[in-house]
């Protein structure tokens, strides 16, 4: 995503991923790889100048309120194993591959909340990210999403909404039916909290490890 936006430099060391101007919002500045990470190099990376620098805690390991954050959520990583079950959801599923689609997946997504604008069209030429639309049989109308990563043998997935039913738990069918049908042979990851956690491991994620939200208090 901050490719898309043309965030670029910094990138990765042993420890961290890292970008050092202002990541788009929602997405982090920086991301730690491994535990035990050093805070003062990972924040000397990012810009904590230029309001709403956040850090993704990947093992929940990290000490920042020192260097002037806090704690924005506690989460925890999830995974669903290749061979489980598939799922029906009811709609009609598609991956976005034109900006004009794009444009209406990203305002259904951001209902009305002004964000819009986050989902660039540079973000459809990376072979490795799918944009999922859903919509009802015979409607145009988006009322579902997410966005699906392959890496490493995995499927990640973020983003993850549905509009004509508001609870967590309706969308994740949508999700996994497109995921089965696009990706038969890979796990699917992410990381969720609080009332979207609880969605995902009723629909057959289990929980692999805690991470953290870090937001710098200036912000």
């Amino acid at each position: 995503m901050s490719a898309a936006h043309g965030v670029r430099g910094g990138g990765f060391d042993p420890q961290s991923w890292a970008a050092p101007a202002r990541t788009p919002p929602y997405y982090p500045d920086a991301v730690t790889l491994t535990p035990g990470a050093d805070p003062a190099a990972l924040v000397a990376r990012i810009d904590t100048a230029t309001p709403g620098a956040s850090v993704k805690d990947s093992f929940a390991d990290l000490e920042l309120t020192g260097a002037g954050f806090r704690v924005l959520f506690e989460a925890a990583w999830i995974h669903r194993p290749a061979g489980a079950p598939a799922t029906v959801s009811g709609l009609e599923w598609e991956v976005v591959r034109d900006p004009d689609a794009l444009r209406a997946w990203a305002h259904a997504w951001d209902d009305g909340a002004g964000d819009a604008g986050l989902f660039p069209p540079a973000l459809l030429g990376d072979p490795d990210t799918f944009v999922l639309a859903g919509r009802h049989p015979g409607d145009r109308p988006v009322v579902a999403g997410a966005v699906a990563s392959r890496a490493a043998g995995v499927i990640g997935v973020s983003n993850v909404f549905r509009l004509d039913d508001a609870t967590p738990d309706t969308a994740w069918p949508f999700v996994l039916e497109a995921v089965h049908h696009l990706f038969p042979g890979l796990p699917v990851v992410g990381y969720e909290h609080g009332e979207d956690l609880s969605a995902a491991l009723a629909h057959g994620f289990e929980t692999v490890g805690p991470l953290r939200i870090w937001l710098h208090e200036g912000n």
